[in-house]
């Protein structure tokens, strides 16, 4: 038997081997199971070109479990090491005996991992001690027996192994007991393992037998060999990639189509994604793109791998230029990385592009699952949205849909203000914004359905993108002025009416949380609303970009809504309602409208005498008459509003007028709405 000190450039590499190679434990079964298919590839290999000509049998990788020893078993049929192999390949950590062997085979061994030797020291990170039992496949060599137990030392010792190949033992410690866990192992293989190319076994299958589950003389196979990605896309039906997406998200909902990936310069990658249904929660989407190397399974984020739109999609990539184990930053910065980020964008816009031309009518039935994905990279890539931009789409209210050019066509001299500009009308609600959607069609507009979670940033992205053209939602204003066609006629109302008019809508607007409403006035046609409600786009845009975005848009969101209520002073209900007001309130209003008039001359003359003056030297006499005069202003305007409350308070046609307009924006609710409908009833 030979003793030994494993050979490491530090002092002693165990204490730090977690930190050093990997950062989760559960990865050491990867790893061990991987080596194990190495070695078996490499017979394969060594048989290929004449340097094996045994029987190769049997070459299932068997992973086995026996809770009353507290072991773990990886074991192969592979090549086996001999004791020199031992000493070369496990003893001194910084060789990875793999690169010698691609080196020799490199024209035949492509599908060889190529990271055994180091990998192997994962195994102690859940073990307080593992074994070798080795028995090369070269004729006349002596089966080995390594043992260590966490530390430098080790032991190296002829034994007797019936076959070739290795068998892997781990002592599992007390801290990592559910290592032993049939269902814990059984997790893990289908995580990494699902798709080594040489058959995993783990236990026998079993089948439900007299109220019980009992096991069967099959092997459980936890892999597929061969899965889709692996295969030429000449050889796969339609029906084979479903099945392949159902292998790989077994609950989810059909895909839309897939895209096949296979290159093998200036980089390797292979690989299918698949393009979901993907809906307005983008998060729920993400991390269901799996990482493999030659089929050895690294992670579900990628989001240094492709770009972060890119994540959307599903599926699987396979590339061998693309390490096992790397940090996030060599990642970002590795040039294959960035040449394969970039050429799967390509693909997907290529693959996109195609499919539009080939069926436009089944492109546009997949639209609104397709529409955040592809949003979202015209947003995050210019490259993507200068390719995007001949796919994708705009679609109105009627349900019609139209590319960027088209709509343009469409809407480009009919929804032309007077400065030339091009209005893009949008709605976000169908239903709730139907009277302004109606209004804008019978003026012969276009109205846009703009619903999706980016549409706000897809709006302002658009409005950079096309000259001379404002995108405006249907409800910011009344249509004569969101295209305003010629100089609208001014409302032809005195500053005394205006006043009045203001206090009594003003007095019986209901309270809402966070909320202002600002009465302004249009003179429209007779037959349009007397009364709606309007919402400013600039700062409603902000509003929703700051519901998405935080950060130093979350300002904005603090901001109470404010919107507009609009009254129409050329509709004949307003006319009359102005008719009765001042009919019912002008002989208590006008003495305090004169007296007002007074007060606010006289304040007009004291504040021109003290103009350019300093404080100290206007006398306290004319300071103290300012004061009395700003007092008496105050008193009288509350008397003035005070009288004008208590008409708009039994007018019930004022409050009704409000609530159709707020219902008809859907914000009327609660004690308000059962107010209205009670009044409606009253006035019938």
């Amino acid at each position: 038997m030979a003793k030994g000190n494993i050979g490491v450039t530090s002092a002693n590499i165990f204490p730090v081997i977690k930190k050093f190679l990997y950062s989760d434990h559960e990865i050491f079964l990867r790893e061990l199971v991987s080596n194990a298919v190495d070695a078996t590839q490499k017979l394969k290999t060594l048989t290929s070109v004449g340097e094996y000509k045994g029987e190769l049998g049997d070459l299932t990788v068997r992973v086995s479990v026996d809770k009353k020893k507290g072991t773990l078993t990886i074991s192969d049929r592979g090549i086996g090491m001999t004791a020199e192999e031992i000493e070369k390949y496990i003893n001194q950590i910084a060789f990875s005996g793999a690169e010698e062997f691609l080196e020799k085979y490199k024209d035949d061994a492509s599908a060889i991992i190529g990271h055994f030797g180091l990998g192997f020291y994962s195994s102690f990170m859940v073990s307080k001690k593992v074994e070798i039992f080795t028995q090369s496949f070269t004729e006349g060599s002596t089966a080995q027996h390594w043992s260590c137990k966490g530390d430098p030392e080790y032991t190296l010792e002829d034994t007797i192994k019936a076959d070739r190949g290795t068998d892997i033992v781990l002592h599992i410690d007390d801290d990592n007991k559910d290592f032993l866990e049939e269902t814990k192992i059984q997790e893990l293989l289908t995580k990494y393992c699902k798709f080594l190319p040489i058959e995993i076994a783990f236990g026998k299958k079993k089948e439900w037998k007299d109220g019980k589950n009992v096991e069967t003389d099959q092997d459980n196979i936890i892999n597929n060999t061969n899965p889709a990605w692996t295969r030429k896309p000449a050889d796969l039906k339609d029906e084979d990639y479903a099945a392949f997406y159902r292998e790989l998200n077994p609950m989810g909902e059909d895909p839309l189509f897939h895209i096949h990936l296979n290159v093998d310069y200036p980089f390797n990658l292979t690989g299918i994604l698949y393009f979901p249904k993907i809906k307005n929660n983008i998060d729920m989407q993400r991390n269901k793109i799996q990482l493999y190397c030659n089929q050895v399974y690294v992670t579900d984020h990628v989001e240094n791998i492709v770009p972060e739109y890119l994540t959307l999609l599903h599926g699987v990539i396979d590339s061998p230029d693309i390490p096992l184990n790397v940090s996030r930053s060599y990642l970002q910065s590795d040039s294959n990385v960035k040449k394969i980020s970039s050429h799967i964008t390509k693909k997907v816009a290529d693959r996109l592009a195609e499919i539009f031309k080939a069926d436009r009518t089944a492109f546009e039935e997949k639209w609104d699952n397709l529409k955040v994905f592809i949003q979202y990279g015209m947003l995050s890539d210019e490259k993507f949205y200068e390719r995007g931009e001949k796919f994708a789409l705009l679609k109105n209210v009627d349900g019609k849909y139209f590319t960027f050019e088209e709509y343009k066509t469409l809407v480009g001299e009919n929804q032309k203000d007077k400065n030339g500009d091009v209005i893009y009308l949008y709605a976000n609600n169908s239903d709730e914004q139907y009277s302004y959607i109606q209004h804008a069609k019978d003026k012969g507009y276009d109205v846009l359905i703009m619903d999706g979670q980016l549409d706000v940033h897809v709006v302002s992205q658009l409005e950079q993108k096309f000259e001379k053209t404002r995108f405006v939602r249907v409800d910011s204003d009344v249509i004569e002025k969101i295209i305003q066609k010629d100089d609208t006629e001014k409302v032809s109302l005195t500053d005394n009416q205006r006043d009045a008019l203001v206090t009594v809508f003003d007095s019986q607007i209901p309270a809402i949380e966070k909320t202002n409403f600002i009465v302004t006035f249009e003179h429209l046609a007779p037959t349009a609303n007397p009364v709606f409600v309007t919402q400013n786009e600039f700062m409603r845009r902000m509003k929703e970009m700051s519901a998405l975005q935080g950060g130093m848009m979350s300002f904005y969101g603090e901001m109470p809504d404010s919107y507009n209520l609009v009254v129409n002073t050329a509709h004949p209900v307003i006319e009359k309602l102005l008719a009765d007001e001042e009919a019912a309130c002008g002989p208590a209003v006008t003495p305090f409208v004169d007296e007002l008039a007074l007060a606010e001359s006289k304040k007009a003359v004291l504040k021109e005498n003290q103009k350019g003056k300093k404080d100290e030297e206007i006398p306290a006499e004319e300071k103290e008459q300012v004061e009395k005069l700003e007092k008496q202003i105050q008193e009288l305007t509350d008397n003035k509003k005070a009288v004008l409350k208590s008409f708009a308070n039994d007018n019930k046609q004022v409050r009704q007028l409000i609530d159709l307009a707020l219902l008809a924006n859907n914000m009327l609710k609660g004690e308000a709405l059962a107010n209205f409908v009670k009044r409606s009833v009253e006035l019938l």
